[in-house]
């Protein structure tokens, strides 16, 4: 009887075994879809951010999906967009009429628990909001995510000092390429630091000369988020890109405060100041923007009901009123429904 115990064990020990492998490399889908309606009080689509462009219409985001395995110590992640938020509003339209867009395509090595290596197409470490709509708060996106790279193809280290501080170094393609024609041209970095529970930031820095770019340019970005409270979480993006030899650029700053009255409700602002350096001795042009947005869920639906007020003092976004006439402000609601899965 003891040796039959025995054997019962070592058999159950075996076949946890097994299902562990077998889970920690079994195929991992996920993925979004997403559509909104979008009012410009104006009724012109003057706060063109990126997405979220049409007016008085129920239009389209995209439907996203994503692969994920990891076998050993080897992983991939493959992620492909079909709609206008993963293609024609992220990326130049291909000259074939492509109907899709590769959102990530990589594969991972990790060498030991604290040195991994990463190489392919990845959705870009600068900035604070990303393409997917399912891992923003607000549905309109910042003027610092839209004139930031969406993706850098590349390849890149990450060494773990620890779980408070992690480096990332790596030579990149130009923006949003997935080939760059003046060959690898980019050298990019970024430092994770996690001081306390609930707060990390990440410093990010990416420097090159794209093909038909005037000079290099250097982008600083800085992202950082704190859970403050159970309910408050504080976010804050800050960057400055400049482009060699006076030929212009971009700095602001965003932050993000939000408050979860519940699990199924939260509500939260985004206040950006945004400023566009001009080329060649030419006038800086600065804009404001604030934006409500609220996040009410139910399981894998979040409906996001959004208000957003953007200024521009300098004219330099081209706002019109309904007559076509210019003016210095406009002003939108949204509401978009966001499934993931």
């Amino acid at each position: 009887m003891k040796l039959k115990s025995i054997l019962t064990i070592a058999a159950i020990s075996i076949a946890s075994l097994t299902y562990g492998q077998e889970a920690s490399e079994a195929l991992q889908i996920s993925g979004s879809v997403d559509t909104y309606f979008k009012y410009d009080f104006e009724k012109a689509p003057n706060i063109k951010t990126y997405f979220a462009n049409e007016h008085n219409s129920v239009s389209l985001g995209m439907i996203d999906l994503a692969l994920k395995k990891t076998t050993g110590k080897a992983s991939f992640v493959g992620e492909l967009s079909f709609g206008p938020r993963g293609q024609a509003q992220s990326i130049a339209p291909s000259a074939d009429g492509e109907s899709f867009h590769i959102q990530n395509l990589y594969v991972n090595y990790a060498f030991s628990d604290k040195f991994t290596m990463t190489a392919g197409y990845m959705g870009t470490f600068v900035g604070y909001e990303v393409i997917s709509p399912v891992a923003n708060f607000n549905y309109s996106t910042s003027y610092l995510f839209g004139y930031g790279p969406f993706q850098n193809a590349g390849i890149k280290g990450t060494y773990a000092f620890s779980g408070k501080a992690s480096l990332m170094v790596g030579l990149f393609n130009d923006w949003n390429a997935y080939q760059d024609l003046n060959g690898v041209s980019h050298i990019g970095a970024q430092l994770m630091l996690a001081p306390v529970e609930g707060w990390s930031a990440y410093i990010n820095f990416l420097s090159g000369s794209s093909a038909g770019s005037p000079g290099t340019g250097t982008i600083i970005d800085l992202t950082t988020a704190y859970q403050v409270t159970e309910k408050f979480k504080l976010g804050l993006n800050a960057a400055d890109y400049s482009i060699a030899n006076d030929n212009g650029g971009y700095s602001g700053a965003a932050i993000y405060p939000q408050y979860a009255f519940s699990p199924a409700v939260a509500l939260g602002l985004r206040g950006e100041y945004f400023n566009i350096k001009g080329a060649g001795g030419a006038a800086d042009a600065s804009l404001t923007a604030i934006t409500v947005s609220g996040n009410l869920k139910a399981g894998g639906l979040t409906f996001i009901p959004e208000i957003r007020f953007d200024s521009d003092e300098d004219l330099s976004q081209s706002f019109m009123k309904s007559n076509g006439a210019a003016t210095k402000s406009a002003a939108q609601f949204s509401l978009a429904a966001v499934y993931a899965f």
